[in-house]
């Protein structure tokens, strides 16, 4: 959307006037506002605020290449089929051949462009706009380095790599041979955050002089990802706070709109080790565990029954907890089985920091494990407003006319909308990755590689100041 328009569509709440059509809000947001003075049902209104459609605007088709096949490859790679006009995949880099080749063979990728390592990749010449880097954490650094000096674009997936100097390193690379590169902070591009910063950017709460923000993983999420999974070793991928919520602190440096000055932070493993294992668990949950029926973090339960995270089984849709059983029997699949009490994790299942910007604004940040759900939730306090929203919905409360206004656009029931993942923001950052590259314009994208660096930056001074137990400057 222009944000002229944006901003002349809610230019009425600073005024104090109703925007929309009266609404009836949700329970859980006439819950939290039906205690403040004032407060009157009928007058709770929805906020209408345009969202932008997905489909690209662009003068030539872009040509990409996927280096890494597995979930977030999937997700770019769909959005080129859905706009062949606009973009499609001409090369496909997995080290998983079932995986190169499914993609391959879905956009007809030539033979002699369908490669293993991501290195092989770079052993032709240049033959296409920009590469998708996919790959886990600690394969980012080297192949982005790579295209980036070949005169390639890139969209490369969070978080950027794995320590502050090959960030930096990157951020030098692309100025160096002026390309684009856009960093998969997707938050910013789904409509529930673009809405949430601009109606802060109004001047509807006044001046912002406060933060909350919770990222509540979910229970079976931690034990999936960052216990049994491929982020679990904050030395072979990066820490948590970067691997999980380098999105956060990106989407408070985004709204806060100032740099930020300095953060602290505390956190540590309280459950997921080996001192904490009930008497007798055994190594993997396929072993006869007698607390198996019981276990919250159970992979039988998480995997067969809940069919939760089920992507990285290669299961092809196949649901039948009987096919799923035996992955978790087969390895290399069978890492998915072990105890949670007897991995080779080490990332913290609890994280907080706290943040100072150069305005004056502070933000408090909490990551947790052991909650029912996902979700993001966010208070933002300003000087003459307030808003509570839960990563879908979001309440405006005017402490000056006192009539609450809903956010609460339902982006899954948009028909173009359906597939993208991360309230929508998914496409949407393909759609603007695609525009940038057409256009050669960085300037069409909300997280380039500058300002995205600068949160990875406050990630890594968290993690110092955790493990210090000292304040660091940013």
């Amino acid at each position: 959307m222009i944000r002229r328009d944006f901003l002349k569509s809610i230019g009425a709440i600073t005024a104090g006037a109703a925007v929309g059509l009266p609404s009836i809000a949700s329970a859980a947001a006439k819950e939290g506002l039906s205690g403040l003075p004032g407060f009157d049902e009928g007058s709770l209104n929805e906020l209408t605020l345009p969202i932008r459609s997905l489909a690209p605007k662009v003068s030539r088709k872009v040509t990409l290449i996927v280096i890494g096949a597995g979930s977030r490859g999937t997700v770019y790679s769909r959005y080129a089929a859905r706009y062949p006009d606009a973009a499609t995949v001409v090369g496909v880099s997995d080290i998983l051949e079932h995986r190169c080749r499914k993609m391959a063979d879905a956009f007809g990728v030539s033979e002699e462009h369908r490669f293993g390592d991501w290195s092989e990749v770079f052993k032709v010449p240049k033959f296409a706009d920009a590469v998708v880097i996919s790959t886990p954490d600690d394969v980012h650094f080297g192949p982005c380095m790579k295209a980036l000096e070949m005169g390639y674009d890139v969209l490369l997936e969070k978080p950027v790599a794995q320590t502050e100097r090959e960030c930096k390193a990157i951020l030098a690379q692309a100025h160096k041979y002026n390309r684009i590169v856009a960093v998969c902070h997707v938050l910013r591009y789904a409509p529930y955050f673009i809405a949430l910063r601009e109606v802060v950017r109004s001047g509807a709460i006044g001046n912002l002089v406060s933060v909350q923000h919770l990222e509540p993983i979910q229970y079976a999420h931690m034990a999936h990802s960052y216990v049994r999974g491929n982020w679990r070793s904050s030395r072979q991928t990066t820490p948590i706070l970067l691997a999980k919520s380098c999105h956060d602190l990106d989407i408070i440096r985004w709204i806060v709109g100032s740099p930020c000055k300095s953060i602290v932070a505390d956190g540590s493993l309280h459950l997921f080790k080996a001192e904490n294992a009930p008497e007798g668990a055994p190594m993997k949950c396929t072993d006869g565990c007698p607390h198996e029926s019981t276990c919250p973090y159970s992979a039988i339960d998480i995997y067969t029954r809940q069919k939760r995270h089920l992507n990285v089984f290669d299961l092809d849709g196949n649901r039948d907890p009987a096919v799923i059983m035996q992955r978790l029997l087969t390895p290399p699949y069978d890492s998915y089985a072990r105890c949670v009490y007897h991995c080779d994790n080490d990332q913290p299942d609890h994280y907080v920091s706290e943040m100072v910007f150069e305005d004056g604004t502070t933000a408090a940040f909490s990551m947790e494990a052991f909650t029912p759900h996902g979700g993001r939730r966010s208070r933002l306090m300003g000087t003459t407003g307030y808003i509570e929203g839960d990563g879908s919905q979001f309440t405006l409360w005017d402490f000056r006319t006192r009539t609450p206004k809903v956010w609460n656009r339902k982006v899954e029931d948009i028909p173009e909308y359906k597939g993208s993942g991360h309230g929508g923001g998914d496409f949407a950052l393909a759609r603007d990755f695609v525009e940038a590259v057409a256009a050669q314009d960085p300037g069409l994208l909300s997280s380039t590689i500058d300002v995205s660096i600068e949160s990875h930056v406050m990630g890594f001074a968290a993690e110092r100041s955790r493990k210090s137990g000292r304040k660091e400057k940013v």
